[in-house]
């Protein structure tokens, strides 16, 4: 399975299922993320050979958009993805018996779209990814909305004003 996350909002973007992922399928992924959501400023992903490969890194570079690869054996270095990755497993892989591709595909969708609009996170102030990346997008500057000098920043639960990193996260599981 391909995951990607918005490592700002913790999102799940994407979950693809398929039995293996060529290069060419991680790119059609991240196209269509970024035709949808605009590229982002980096990619933060393990050293799998779909993420290594040339013609990836080729792609993401006339994409203008930078790599971040974890070392390997070191998990901490993309510890969002790794908690995901967790959850996931815990709540759906473990307690599913698939039929098939198509009956895993539907399983997994609906267990994506659950953790993004139901299921609230401490780290985003108790409330859903969905609901946190909409306030975030509300407050953040546009045509018809105040200057970024004149509107508040979107506050994260620990105080701090939040500062959009633009970035995802992409891992194989």
């Amino acid at each position: 399975m391909l995951c990607v996350l918005d490592e700002f909002t913790r999102e799940s973007l994407a979950i693809e299922v398929q039995r293996s992922f060529t290069a060419r399928q991680v790119q059609d992924v991240l196209g269509y993320l970024f035709a949808v959501r605009g590229a982002p400023e980096h990619i933060r992903s393990d050293n799998g050979s779909e993420f290594v490969a040339k013609s990836i890194r080729r792609w993401l570079d006339r994409a203008c958009v930078k790599t971040l690869f974890v070392a390997k054996a070191s998990p901490w270095e993309n510890g969002y993805i790794e908690s995901f990755n967790s959850r996931f497993r815990q709540e759906l892989l473990d307690r599913e018996l698939f039929l098939g591709l198509e009956d895993a595909r539907w399983c997994v969708d609906r267990w994506r779209l659950d953790y993004n609009h139901h299921r609230p996170h401490s780290s985003l102030g108790h409330i859903p990814p969905a609901e946190f990346a909409a306030r975030w997008a509300a407050s953040a500057p546009g045509p018809a909305q105040p200057t970024a000098s004149q509107a508040p920043p979107l506050q994260l639960p620990n105080g701090l004003p939040s500062n959009h990193p633009d970035s995802l996260i992409a891992t194989g599981t």
